[in-house]
């Protein structure tokens, strides 16, 4: 068992980073297969695509609970072998796809056994003491991170060879990382403190009457939706958004997810870890979300290209915030309901994904239209930057748990 836990947290790390590389793989020719296979405009092929970008998290919302479930049941090893095994079918089914509707169903499968990000997340919470899960799932961060500005840099290479290329890769990647972990990966839950399998909780109606029988979970699962809200600002605004406002190209907009995807990946593998144990988890949270704040109210304003850039520097702190929450919310729970709890974050971000785009999409879109009270491209940051503010709120009147601790760390010396 010496080995177990290198092993157990490598594969998890490699799970999430294929995870988010193979979503990125895929999304510089999914349009352009839409348009394909669909004989459909790009217009149309914009509505498909946000159709089946909704069906993916829904699935992803109904499913997490359930997967996190089975692996508090079942162990996290079988659950997660399942769910790579399913992705390698799944993208080899996108690959060979020629209709609409199989690349929509293929689609919400993507969702439903990306879903193991729960049974991922709780398998390193095994094998992590609670003061050190914040710079565990800090890694986490960084892993996603890292596979997302991978990914489409990757898959844009790949589309050159035919718009299935990035699906074959796709698979291919998923059924190694699936053969790596049928013999490698430990399993990190023993059967001791496993626990029957409940369908009234394994939903996400069950999930969060959990969260509310457990004391604080409710507030942070709360936290977690308004937060995953608010932080979806960059992925679905920020192409259209630069192009409003400072007349960018497509190649100063992939620079400058480039750029902040790899200050994301730094500072949430180096910084967070040494950070949270500093301050504690709340106090951490509230420093990233500040951070996010600030840069939320300043990207409306700029006027050049420079100032987008400096303020990327600022939104380094916010890796603090996402993990800072994780941890508090696995803190929440017992050693045998990990995996139910990660299902539950899952929900809380999934209602969060599902929220997002009516909300800050549509915002940006009434106020560049022509009929807009005032032009400002930016509209949606203001929003995100409400959504931050409650978010401090709410996080100040948490217990305040580790900061106790820290703080007597902290003065207390070596």
């Amino acid at each position: 068992m010496t080995n177990a836990r290198p092993h157990a947290t490598l594969f998890v790390l490699v799970t999430i980073f294929i995870d988010a590389m193979s979503f990125g793989l895929i999304m510089p020719v999914l349009p352009r297969l839409l348009m394909n296979i669909g004989q459909i405009d790009l217009p149309r092929a914009m509505t498909v695509g946000a159709w089946i970008g909704f069906a993916m998290a829904l699935a992803t919302f109904f499913a997490a609970p359930v997967l996190g479930g089975l692996s508090d049941a079942h162990g996290r090893r079988r659950v997660l072998l399942l769910a790579l095994g399913g992705l390698a079918v799944d993208y080899l089914l996108l690959a060979v796809a020629h209709t609409l509707p199989l690349i929509f169903i293929g689609r919400t499968m993507s969702g439903i056994f990306g879903g193991s990000y729960a049974p991922a997340q709780a398998a390193l919470a095994d094998r992590t003491a609670p003061e050190d899960r914040a710079k565990a799932f800090g890694y986490v961060g960084a892993a996603f991170g890292v596979g997302f500005i991978i990914g489409p840099a990757i898959g844009g290479l790949l589309g050159q060879m035919g718009d299935r290329a990035p699906f074959y890769a796709a698979s291919a990647l998923a059924a190694v990382n699936f053969l790596y972990g049928t013999f490698v990966f430990p399993e990190t839950l023993p059967p001791e403190r496993r626990r029957p399998f409940d369908w009234s909780r394994a939903n996400p109606l069950g999930a969060w009457r959990v969260a509310q029988a457990t004391p604080g979970m409710a507030r942070i699962a709360a936290i977690l939706v308004l937060w995953q809200i608010a932080s979806l600002v960059y992925p679905l605004t920020w192409s259209f958004w630069a192009i409003a406002q400072l007349g960018w190209s497509s190649a100063m907009i992939g620079a400058s997810l480039a750029f902040v995807g790899v200050i994301m990946a730094l500072a949430q593998g180096l910084f967070t870890g040494p950070a949270v144990k500093r301050l504690g988890e709340r106090n951490a949270a509230t420093v990233g979300l500040t951070a996010a704040t600030c840069a939320f109210l300043l990207y409306p304003f700029v006027t050049a290209s420079w100032q987008v850039f400096a303020i990327m520097i600022v939104i380094a702190v916010q890796a603090l915030t996402q993990p800072s929450l994780m941890a508090l919310l696995s803190r929440s729970a017992t050693p045998e309901t990990q995996g139910e709890t990660q299902g539950i974050a899952s929900m809380a971000m999934g209602l969060g994904t599902l929220a997002a785009p009516l909300l800050l999409t549509g915002v940006m879109a009434h106020f560049t239209g022509s009929g807009a009270p005032v032009h400002l491209p930016g509209a949606a940051f203001l929003v995100s930057a409400a959504f931050a503010l409650v978010c401090i709120v709410l996080v100040r009147r948490l217990p305040e748990h580790h900061n106790n601790a820290a703080a007597a760390s902290a003065t207390a010396g070596p």
